[in-house]
């Protein structure tokens, strides 16, 4: 049985941060793969900013597409809005039934797990992969036993702040894989 982290995020845009923390992950655990699950919304955060699902998406696929352990899902966009991680566990569940599903977060996610929906029943029957993320390096759930913590390069990038550069005219180029980069110089995103 395969063993498969699940990497939840708006990726908007996906960046080299989510791409390391990928590598990482995978280099310092026993998954054999990495799923990108591009939400298309976080139950704890606004749509107003997120491009279309699918842009998004695309992103994905251009920046991974040269890494077998790496995979685009699009899994959340066919499942009711907002986006519950455990509806798509159990969704993931039901069509991949060779697969062993964990999840990969910060510890940032960690710290206010208790606000997830069903999130006892998650820590109970998944595996959670969980990186260093500054100001919440530590939270009451690092010692749990189905959490391992995984060091990984620790950068203070989001794609909240590459947004930002965008709007101010700056260059991005190497914050973002280059065909994301490329990607988002066609299409004129984040711009306005």
């Amino acid at each position: 049985m395969r063993k498969i982290g699940l990497f939840f995020g708006s990726f908007n845009p996906v960046h080299i941060g989510h791409l390391v923390i990928a590598h990482e992950v995978l280099q310092n655990s026993n998954l054999d793969e990495v799923w990108f699950v591009v939400s298309p919304q976080n139950p704890l955060k606004e749509r107003k900013t997120l491009l279309d699902d699918y842009q998004r998406l695309e992103m994905v696929r251009s920046a991974i597409a040269d890494d077998y352990q790496l995979r685009a899902c699009d899994a959340e966009f066919h499942l009711p809005k907002p986006s519950y991680t455990v509806l798509t566990l159990a969704h993931l569940g039901e069509q991949y039934r060779d697969k062993e599903f964990c999840l990969i977060m910060g510890s940032d996610n960690l710290a206010t797990f208790e606000r997830w929906r069903n999130w006892e029943y998650i820590l109970q029957h998944y595996h959670i992969y969980c990186y260093p993320r500054p100001g919440s390096e530590n939270c009451k759930f690092s010692d749990h036993p189905h959490v391992t913590m995984v060091q990984v390069p620790t950068m203070d990038l989001s794609s909240t702040y590459i947004r930002s550069q965008i709007r101010a005219g700056k260059d991005v180029r190497y914050l973002v894989p280059e065909p994301v980069y490329q990607y988002l110089t066609e299409m004129h995103f984040y711009e306005k």
